[in-house]
C-alpha cells in the first residue's frame, strides 16, 4: 500500500454496524456542464525518475481511450447532499460509524483526545461521527462549505453516486487523458512547473510536513472545487485538494503488459485507484499531485482528503 500520509486505510476486521445498502435508482438526467473530450492516443505515465517505482509510474506508454463527458470539477457538498437526500443512500463512512480526520483540522474538544490512530501515519485520527457532512465530527459542518468537494466517500459510496447520476467512476487512463489537458508529458496539469510567475496553481502541503501548513496557497483543508485556474480541457483541480476515485483495481506491474486500447486494470484486486494527490501531498513525503501519480486505497476506506468526480461514456 502506497505510503499512508495519502488515504488511511481500514482494517480487514473493520465491520459497519448495518448492511450494505441496497441499490439506489438513477436520477433520470446527467449532470450539467460536463466537458466532452474526444479521446485518442496519449503518451500514458512516466520515465523521467521522479515518480514513484512502487506505484507503477512507468513505463510511459502509448495508451487509447474512446470519447468521454467529465465533470468540471469533484463532486461537491451540495452534489453529494442532493443525492442523499434524494435516495436516502447512507455512506461507508455512516455505516462503520467513523472516518479518518487529519488531526490539524480537529476540533478543539476531539484535539485534547487521545483519539485512536494508525501506527504508520499518526496524523490521522479515527473520529467516532465524522461522514461526508459531519467532515471533522460532531459539531461540525458543510453549510459554508458547499461549493468544496465531498469528502469521507469510499469508492462504494462514489461508484454509488455515479450511477445515480447517470454516469460511473472514470477509468484510470481517462483519469490521466483528462488531466493532462492535452499536454503531451508534462509533469503538471498546466506544465512542467509548480508554481506559475510565483502563482500557486493547486492546493497542497507547504511547510513541514504534518506538523506545519503554511497555507501559502491559500487553504489549509479543502478549497472549493473550482479554484485555480482549470487545465487545457477546462477541468479544475486535477491535481491536489482531494484524492479522486478511480473504476479500476490498483495493480504496480499489470499495466506493463495490460492493454493499451481503452484499458480498465486488473480484472481483480484488494484496492482501487486513487488519482491527483490532495491538500496533504508535499515534495518532501508525498510528491503524488503530478499526473502520472499513483495511490490506492480499500475500497469501503473514507478519509478527510478523498474525494471523486463522474464521467460518462460519450460518441461525441
Amino acid at each position: 500500500m502506497p505510503s499512508p500520509c495519502c488515504a488511511a486505510s481500514r482494517e480487514p476486521n473493520d465491520t459497519a454496524v448495518s448492511p450494505q445498502p441496497s441499490a439506489v435508482s438513477a436520477q433520470p438526467t446527467t449532470h450539467p456542464g460536463m466537458i466532452h473530450l474526444r479521446g485518442g492516443e496519449f503518451l500514458m505515465g512516466t520515465d523521467d525518475g521522479v515518480g514513484y517505482l512502487a506505484d507503477g509510474e512507468g513505463p510511459a506508454r502509448r495508451v487509447r481511450v474512446n470519447a468521454f463527458a467529465i465533470d468540471p470539477c469533484a463532486v461537491t457538498n451540495a452534489q453529494f447532499r442532493a443525492f442523499v437526500k434524494a435516495s436516502g443512500y447512507q455512506t461507508d463512512a455512516e455505516r462503520f460509524g467513523w472516518s479518518f480526520v487529519f488531526h490539524l483540522l480537529l476540533p478543539p474538544r476531539l484535539a485534547r483526545l487521545d483519539l485512536p490512530r494508525p501506527l504508520d501515519a499518526p496524523w490521522w485520527r479515527r473520529v467516532e461521527g465524522a461522514y461526508w457532512s459531519r467532515p471533522e465530527g460532531p459539531g461540525s459542518g458543510i453549510e459554508k462549505r458547499l461549493d468544496h468537494p465531498v469528502v469521507h466517500v469510499s469508492w462504494h459510496d462514489a461508484q454509488t453516486y455515479c450511477a445515480w447520476a447517470g454516469g460511473r467512476l472514470p477509468t484510470e487512463a481517462e483519469w490521466e487523458y483528462a488531466a493532462r489537458g492535452g499536454l503531451e508529458g508534462a509533469r503538471y496539469p498546466w506544465g512542467d512547473e509548480l508554481t506559475t510567475d510565483g502563482q500557486h496553481r493547486c492546493n497542497i502541503w507547504q511547510g513541514v510536513f504534518p506538523m506545519k501548513n503554511t497555507a501559502e496557497d491559500g487553504y489549509v483543508g479543502t478549497a472549493p472545487a473550482k479554484s485555480f485556474p482549470p487545465n487545457g480541457y477546462g477541468l479544475y483541480n486535477m491535481v491536489g485538494n482531494v484524492w479522486e476515485w478511480c473504476a479500476d483495481w490498483f495493480s504496480p506491474r499489470y499495466h506493463i503488459k495490460g492493454p493499451r486500447d481503452n484499458p480498465t486494470g486488473p480484472p481483480h484486486g484488494t484496492a482501487r485507484v486513487m488519482r491527483g494527490g490532495s491538500y496533504l501531498c508535499h515534495a518532501s513525503y508525498c510528491h503524488r499531485y503530478r499526473v502520472t501519480a499513483r495511490s490506492s486505497n480499500t475500497p469501503d476506506s473514507s478519509t478527510g482528503n478523498l474525494g471523486f468526480r463522474c464521467v460518462r461514456s460519450s460518441a461525441a
